[in-house]
């Protein structure tokens, strides 16, 4: 018998693969947020947004059984906008997206390492991943892996203020005075900050925009 790891393959996306389906896929995978309040960019994306961002980077897709159930988008450097909380020279990815069906998978955690490992091929020693200060589950998950929440920021095609997290070099081992300021900002910090402080004016083009 097959494990789940197994029975997945994952790989680049290639031509003759279906942006549409990605799209839908993106969808279905954010969902979940979208019912809960948090308009993620990727739950209604268009086809034609889902090609622009798959373009910036190095877009891998995840198959079982040829059927799509994950996708990650991989950049380094990341492009960000001026102002956005990232070390110069920092990695990134977007569109981190499993099936729901497929969440007990460890697909997510499959689809990390390997952004992880394409970062660092490409020459990056830290990677910077925003996502909605109010989802919870999400901000605890790239924690739990090593992520350190370090500021805020807001994306014009979302409706929340976004946590930026960062992964430090391994080689690095943080203090924990640094855990500790981290977790604070991550918690109380972006409500003291002012519009302009954390960028909430800059109204980003669909090009710069994340999940």
């Amino acid at each position: 018998m097959r494990s789940h790891r197994e029975a997945v393959v994952v790989r680049r996306f290639a031509e003759g693969d279906s942006v549409s389906q990605l799209t839908c896929l993106l969808h279905r995978a954010y969902a979940a947020h979208a019912a809960e309040g948090r308009v993620f960019f990727a739950s209604y994306q268009s086809v034609e947004d889902t090609a622009y961002r798959l373009g910036k980077g190095e877009c891998w897709i995840a198959l079982r059984d040829g059927e799509l159930v994950g996708t990650v988008t991989v950049a380094e450097p990341y492009g960000a906008p001026q102002g956005y909380p990232a070390p110069v020279g920092a990695g990134a990815f977007w569109q981190l997206a499993v099936e729901p069906e497929c969440r007990e998978m460890g697909l997510g955690q499959r689809l990390l390492a390997l952004t992880e490992e394409r970062i660092g091929a490409l020459g990056s020693s830290q990677v910077v991943i925003d996502t909605s200060v109010q989802a919870v589950e999400p901000v605890g998950w790239y924690r739990r892996r090593g992520y350190v929440p370090v500021d805020s920021w807001r994306w014009g095609v979302t409706n929340y203020e976004s946590i930026a997290t960062w992964r430090w070099p391994r080689e690095v081992k943080k203090s924990r005075k640094v855990e500790r300021i981290c977790v604070e900002r991550m918690v109380v910090w972006p409500s003291r900050k002012s519009r302009r402080e954390v960028g909430i004016d800059h109204t980003p083009s669909r090009a710069e925009n994340r999940d």
